[in-house]
């Protein structure tokens, strides 16, 4: 009877021992996966069991070929995996008529690459309950309470009529591009006519005199109905800047910059730190180029390839990340800064929320914003919370890995974030409209992709 007892004494010991050996394995595994993310960006790792060390090079004669061409001014590419810099290179030149080389710690108009920026540092609030994303943005900015949709509109006269929404804008249908705000056609001459300013001015207005302007022109269809891409985040701008206290740029240094260690992000370039903004480039105009057109926002058509590369004689594209009032940011399209900043940025979305020690945003709030939230709106391809999401249905059209995400900006710079291959892919130009018939951000997935092992 003892023999017994002591045995059943030991099967339940051995029982409770596999169980912990179990969840402490379990335990293991998670906080080995998030302690091991890189909280910082390695230069000069051996990559050899990742990429053909042999093939990288093909990285650095492709973008040169492009610039000895006559086709880029610039460009610096950067490629990072599991935290370790596997590429990054300048070529061309900072300031084509001065000959002045550009570096890898230039600084680039990113557009709408500011979008996930700005999303990122608007969800910490979202997590911190300020918010519900089926929220009516009219709770929080009263001047969204009646929404119309255009029904007509008189291109002569400029008249147009409008008919009430079916339903409210939510704050979801800002953050997926599904509000029926519209920068297109005719709705940027009625923009133009409330005084709205585009993505970028010199003029001395707020973000908060702009979305109201914003909020008094018709939308292009119901809310919900289809996916339009245009200034939905900078409302979403304004709203952080309610909820929070704070203006737009403290907010997102505060939340973001800061703490994954963007120093060289801005709306508006600090006067040391502008010599290392990259000048604005567009092609000459030939005798080929007679017809005129127009970019979303009144940005002006300069001519094809065929003519050269010239200096952009847009006064406001050229200077805005140093001239003007300096009041005015845009969470859509505003900021500026360096590639190496933006693979910070993106390595922490790659952490699942968390680069150099800090925890910027939760882990379940990003595989949200990863989830594909506009359905057949655009087509193959898919839109999360900020970028791209690239569906098995997308995947026949492009290299890169089914899962990733994707955006670019305006003046030529684009950004890959990969989980599958936990790989960051980056490409900075600034050359708008690139009317070359070539695309360089293809171009960089394509070169970089075919390295790895």
């Amino acid at each position: 009877m003892l023999c017994l007892f002591f045995y059943i004494i030991i099967y339940h010991m051995k029982k409770t021992f596999y169980l912990l050996l179990i969840i402490s394995a379990m335990v293991a595994c998670r906080t080995t996966a998030e302690d091991t993310a890189p909280q910082q960006l390695t230069y000069g790792a051996d990559v050899s069991d990742a990429f053909y060390t042999e093939r990288l090079p093909l990285i650095d004669s492709a973008f040169q070929r492009y610039v000895d061409c006559g086709y880029m001014p610039h460009a610096v590419t950067m490629v990072v995996h599991k935290g370790q810099v596997v590429n990054l290179k300048a070529h061309g030149w900072r300031d084509m008529e001065n000959r002045i080389p550009c570096q890898t710690d230039d600084i680039f108009r990113i557009a709408s690459q500011s979008k996930a920026i700005s999303v990122i540092a608007l969800m910490t609030l979202f997590e911190e309950g300020k918010f519900q994303l089926d929220e009516p943005i009219k709770k929080y900015i009263p001047e969204f309470s009646n929404p119309q949709v255009l029904v007509s509109y008189d291109s002569k006269t400029g008249k147009y009529t409008t008919r009430p929404a079916k339903r409210d804008i939510t704050i979801r249908h800002l953050i997926t591009h599904t509000s029926g705000i519209c920068y297109d056609g005719i709705f940027d001459r009625i923009l133009k006519e409330k005084g709205v300013a585009g993505h970028n001015t010199l003029d001395s207005i707020t973000l908060a005199q702009n979305v109201q302007k914003m909020a008094l022109v018709p939308l292009k269809h119901d809310p919900g109905e289809d996916f339009t891409y245009s200034y939905n985040i900078d409302v979403l701008g304004r709203l952080a800047e309610i909820l929070s206290g704070q203006d737009f740029y403290s907010f997102i240094k505060q939340r973001v910059l800061d703490p994954c260690g963007m120093h060289d992000t801005y709306f508006h370039v600090p006067s040391e730190k502008q010599d290392r903004v990259v000048k604005l480039y567009s092609y000459k105009k030939t005798a080929a180029d007679r017809e005129a057109s127009t970019l979303p926002h009144g940005t002006a058509y300069e001519g094809s390839a065929r003519g050269g590369l010239q200096l952009s004689d847009s006064e406001l594209f050229q200077t805005f990340p140093y001239a003007g009032a300096g009041t005015f940011c845009s969470p859509s399209a505003g900021l500026c800064g360096t590639i190496e900043d933006y693979a910070k940025f993106c390595q922490m979305i790659l952490n699942g929320g968390t680069f150099m020690g800090n925890r910027i945003i939760g882990r379940k709030t990003l595989e949200m914003m990863q989830k594909n939230g506009v359905g057949k709106m655009r087509g193959e391809i898919g839109f999360g919370m900020a970028w791209d999401v690239f569906t098995p249905e997308n995947a026949h059209n492009t290299i890169v890995s089914e899962g990733s995400m994707r955006w670019g900006g305006m003046f030529g710079s684009d950004y890959i974030i990969d989980p599958k291959e936990n790989l960051i892919v980056l490409m900075y130009v600034n050359n708008m409209p690139n009317l070359s018939g070539y695309n360089p951000k293809t171009l960089m997935h394509n070169v970089t992709y075919q390295a790895l092992k």
